[in-house]
């Protein structure tokens, strides 16, 4: 019961006191009242105020009596309440005692639960025990499993391998048992015609006839030499008149010389030993002319010592994006090194590496360039590369002959697509790299952006060991962190002057900050540095250490020094090339070279880069001249080299002669007796070598690591517009194939047109520009077409038959084969499973062959056919009527039926496309390359620009660099290099179908 319940008890019983108090007065006094107003005459104040009193106290008896009566009625209510509340309470109470028995009831059902859950607990612990031993199990017996299945597979594999080579070996033995029975046959005979004949002795003859082929020789090579030299004069006279004067001119005692030399072996006497009446004694011929054709090989004769020792040589390229100023750079170089006299431009074309006319008329280079320099006692033979991605073959070769690099970028725009792409190109043949951030006038320039692109785009670790002075306008020169020390670079003496000076205040901190970058990413190649470092900070550590230490990362190719500078306003370079003789690696700091035995594939040879060990060096490019013909650039790892000696193509078994060694510069050329290991020169008389080919001593041969080369994804059809232009045609194109490795020519059998294929739109752009300009060939030209490629997509089988019967004998082949999908980029595999004899094995080579000629020319649509395997299981023969044609045909007739049957599909060639525009026209480029079936990868901003990265087929894509320069008002840079190969649509493909039928009905 609350307190205000209380209250009213209480209240209650007073206030009725008090009515009951005030009712008796008020009873009382009412009959005097009424005496005295029967009273006459006045009243006295007295009695009135009386009477106002009993008049008030009745109204307030009036008001107690009705909140009597109320509180009458609230105790009413209050009490039925407070009895219902006594009520409730006992409902609670009986509620409560419910509750508890139930609680009790519940606790102890919960300890039995609990029990229970217990007991499941350990029941399902053990069960768990189990299971995660029989889990043990399992995986032990799957690693088992996986064990005896590689076991398996290794086994299948030796099989195979140990199936072909004794394949191999069968068909050796039964080519060597056919040359033994020719051998012996062609002895018998010339035993039968010795015998009958009065002929010289056989010994003797073969002595003569080998110095009449090698005088042959060397007369043919004396009649192209003074061939050569004649055009050389004529060529040197017509530039001496326009003022021109060239380094090296033959003078003409020494073509003089030739003639004598050439005049004093006529044919005559050559032949003479042959013609000669059998009773003159052989001996007493007048054939003396054993010296010019005795071959002269390099370890036979006494070797020269180098001229430079190899320690202070520098084999280095250029390498970079497309307009980064690698030529530019170059130029500088040349220039500053005393190499040329005169800075060249680029774009007025007269820069000295860019010596092709349409690399000067386009302002870009196109294929690389070889030159050598000195400096500061150092010899640096540089390669200039292009940077533009449809001439990348000649940044791949190039890179494969060099020692190091430096990487060119652009101080604007940074990490660009072809930096990428160069960069991995170079750590794909470790080579060491310094970095050189150019262009620090460009307005937008920014040397640190660019130091945290090597590192996060490329993955590189840079060193800087130099920050700009100043950027944009306001660059003046550069702070050398070794040093401490401000070269700000005079542009009155085209850089060629500088003045040293302290670090300018508002310079010191940041130089301070970015030197203990450089000092502790140097030390971490040093451990004895990094506990000096440790021990007693970086004031203690040397620069000649730091340089030491920086060396060290570098040729590992772990750490990339990084300078900056304008090529083009001539500051900076001068410290470039301190950088390259710094820490870029000579031949010597550079592991032994590599390569196979001739006799044993297995078997690892290595050359060390000395002149006396056997000479060894890969061809990396060839280069057609006008003048001396065929020059092949050679890159020595080994020994030395001799003009006039003999070495051996080992890729090619063959015999090559050394006519004639040059040191390039660009186009020109200086003639040279000797190269030693670690040299870059260029060898003329090499028929037989392209590039990638290995050469090197007879008695020590070595095969080199082969140069690998992109696939060319772009072809066109090219025609003569004359008969005489036929010729001229096929010339040039021959001489520009054994160029280019990335550039093929075959002739389609069914439209019988020429086409070439190449790496883009601008290849094959500069391919016809060069038959026109070298070569003279007016040509009609059509459009870019794609290399499709046709494959399959499921296991088909098909049967081939081949039978004519016409009167004589007959020919039969018949073969029964299989084809399965291979995986993309596998390629090829024929599977031999023909057991029991069904067809003879010599009849399965024939097979192979007919199914390679199949794929070769398409069946689907008329496009190459890629990564199939296909089995040959079954089949017959004729003892009589089977031939090798015969089953080329079946094999031709049965993959085109299970070709067909295996769901082919069309290939397109997909390429990788980046885009940088700036923000505004980025929606219009993104657009462009949707409507071309393109799938936009990423689209991020990167300074003020923004960069569209995007896979798109190249079918759609021809003509993209016009369409992007007009979409962006000349503002976006597009790039593309090839991607891999996809599905070409189901309606485009019918498409092509329907296009490849009209063009069968024209025919």
């Amino acid at each position: 019961m609350n307190t205000d319940n209380l209250t009213l008890i209480i209240l209650i019983p007073a206030a009725g006191m008090v009515v009951y108090a005030l009712f008796a007065i008020l009873t009382t006094a009412s009959p005097q009242r009424e005496k005295k107003q029967k009273r006459k005459g006045n009243a006295s104040p007295a009695v009135d105020f009386n009477d106002q009193r009993v008049i008030r106290l009745e109204e307030e008896v009036k008001t107690l009596e009705k909140e009597l009566q109320e509180i009458r009625s609230s105790y009413a209510s209050e009490k039925s309440e407070f009895q219902e509340a006594i009520n409730r309470y006992d409902e609670l109470k009986q509620e409560l005692a419910r509750r508890q028995e139930w609680v009790a009831a519940s606790e102890d059902m919960l300890s039995k639960v609990r029990a229970e859950n217990l007991e499941l607990k350990n029941k399902f612990l053990e069960k768990e025990k189990e299971s995660q031993d029989e889990f043990t199990k399992n995986v032990n017996l799957q690693k088992e499993l996986r064990e005896v299945s590689e076991k398996i597979v290794e086994l299948d594999k030796t099989i195979k391998e140990k199936s072909e080579q004794i394949e191999i070996q069968r068909h050796r033995i039964e080519k060597n048992e056919q040359d033994i029975t020719g051998h012996l046959k062609t002895i018998d005979d010339f035993k039968r015609k010795e015998k009958i004949s009065e002929w010289i002795p056989k010994s003797e003859f073969n002595k003569l006839n080998e110095e009449y082929t090698e005088l042959e020789k060397e007369l043919e090579d004396g009649q192209e030499r003074l061939k050569s030299f004649a055009e050389e004069i004529a060529h040197l006279r017509k530039q001496i008149e326009k003022g021109i004067i060239l380094q090296a001119v033959e003078s003409k005692e020494q073509i003089e010389e030739v003639k004598d030399e050439t005049a004093k072996t006529p044919e005559e006497d050559l032949v003479a030993p042959v013609t000669e009446e059998p009773s003159v004694p052989v001996a007493e011929e007048p054939v003396a002319v054993e010296e010019p054709a005795a071959e002269i090989k390099p370890k036979d004769r006494p070797r020269p010592a180098p001229k430079q020792p190899l320690e202070k040589t520098r084999n280095i390229g250029i390498m970079a994006h497309i307009d980064a100023g690698k030529t530019t750079t170059t130029e500088r170089i040349l220039f500053y090194t005393g190499r040329s006299h005169k800075i060249g431009e680029v774009h007025e074309g007269a820069a000295t590496m860019d010596w092709m006319k349409q690399e000067q008329e386009r302002g870009i280079t196109i294929t690389s360039a070889a030159t050598t320099c000195f400096w500061k006692g150092y010899r640096i033979n540089i390669i200039d590369t292009p940077g533009h991605v449809d001439f990348t073959v000649e940044v791949e070769r190039s890179l494969r002959v060099l020692d190091g690099a430096v990487a060119v970028f652009c101080a604007v725009g940074g990490i660009e697509p072809q930096s990428e792409t160069v960069w991995h190109q170079s750590n794909k043949y470790n080579v060491p790299k310094v970095g050189f951030v150019n262009k620090m006038d460009r307005t937008g320039a920014d040397f640190y952006a660019v130091l945290k692109g090597i590192e996060n785009d490329l993955g590189g670790n840079p060193i800087p060991v130099e920050i700009p002075l100043g950027a944009e306008d306001s660059f003046k020169g550069v702070v050398d962190l070794l040093e401490m020390k401000a070269y700000i670079y005079e542009e009155d003496s085209q850089g060629k002057d500088y003045r040293v000076e302290e670090i300018p205040q508002e310079y010191l901190d940041r130089a301070k900050e970015y030197r203990h970058i450089m000092v502790e990413k140097a030390v971490a190649f040093d451990e004895a540095l990094t506990k000096k470092y440790l021990e007693s900070g970086e004031d203690s550590i040397s620069a000649e250490e730091l340089i030491c230490a920086m060396r060290k990362g570098t040729v590992a190719n772990k750490a990339v020094p990084v300078i900056c500078g304008s090529a083009f306003k001539n500051k900076g370079v001068q410290k470039l090339l301190d950088a390259v003789t710094m820490y870029l690696p000579s031949p010597l700091d550079l592991p032994a070279v590599e390569g196979h035995d001739l006799e044993d594939k297995e078997k690892i040879l290595s050359r060390r880069p000395e002149a006396d060990e056997p000479f060894s060096g890969l061809a990396f490019k060839v280069q057609a001249d006008l003048h001396m013909g065929k020059l092949v650039y050679v890159r020595i790892y080994s020994g030395c080299l001799e003009t006039g000696t003999y070495v051996l193509n080992s890729t090619k078994n063959k015999k090559e002669r050394v006519a004639r060694i040059v040191q390039m510069h660009a186009n020109q050329r200086e003639n040279i007796e000797y190269a030693f290991a670690g040299d870059i020169i260029a060898v003329v008389g090499l028929s037989n070598t392209v590039t990638g080919d290995t050469l090197c001593d007879f008695d020590d041969s070595i095969l080199l690591e082969a140069i690998q080369f992109p696939t060319p994804v772009v072809s066109l059809s090219i025609a003569p517009k004359s008969r005489s232009d036929q010729d001229k045609l096929g010339k040039g194109l021959a001489k520009l194939t054994e160029e280019d490795p990335t550039f093929f020519v075959h002739t389609d059998e069914e439209t019988k047109e020429v086409v070439l294929t190449g790496m883009g739109e601008l290849h094959l752009e500069i391919i016809v520009d060069r038959l026109k300009e070298e070569f003279g060939v007016e040509a009609i030209v059509g459009q870019p077409k794609v290399a499709y490629r046709e494959t399959i997509t499921e296991r088909s089988e098909g049967e081939g038959k081949y039978i004519k019967q016409s009167g004589g004998r007959g020919q039969y082949g018949h073969c029964l084969l299989r084809v399965i999908p291979a995986q993309p980029a596998e390629g090829f595999e024929f599977i031999d499973s023909i057991k029991g004899g069904a067809i003879p094995r010599s009849f399965i080579p024939a097979v192979e062959k007919g199914v390679i000629e199949a794929m070769q020319k398409g069946v689907y649509v008329g496009y190459p056919i890629v990564d199939v395997k296909v089995e040959l299981y079954d089949g017959s023969f004729h003892e009589v009527d089977s031939s090798e044609l015969a089953f080329k045909m079946a094999g031709i007739f049965g993959f085109k039926e299970a070709f067909m049957k295996a769901r082919p599909i069309l290939l397109e060639p997909y390429m990788s496309l980046e885009v940088a525009t700036i923000e505004e026209y980025a929606n219009a480029c993104i657009g462009y390359i949707c409507s071309r079936r393109g799938k936009i990868l990423n689209a991020e901003p990167k300074g003020k620009q923004k960069i569209i990265s995007a896979e798109v087929p190249l079918s759609e894509m021809f003509g993209y660099a016009t369409a992007f320069r007009s979409l962006s008002s000349g503002r976006a840079n597009a790039t593309m290099e090839f991607s891999r190969y996809l599905q070409v649509p189901q309606e485009i493909t019918q498409k092509l179908i329907e296009e490849r039928e009209k063009q069968k009905e024209k025919e």
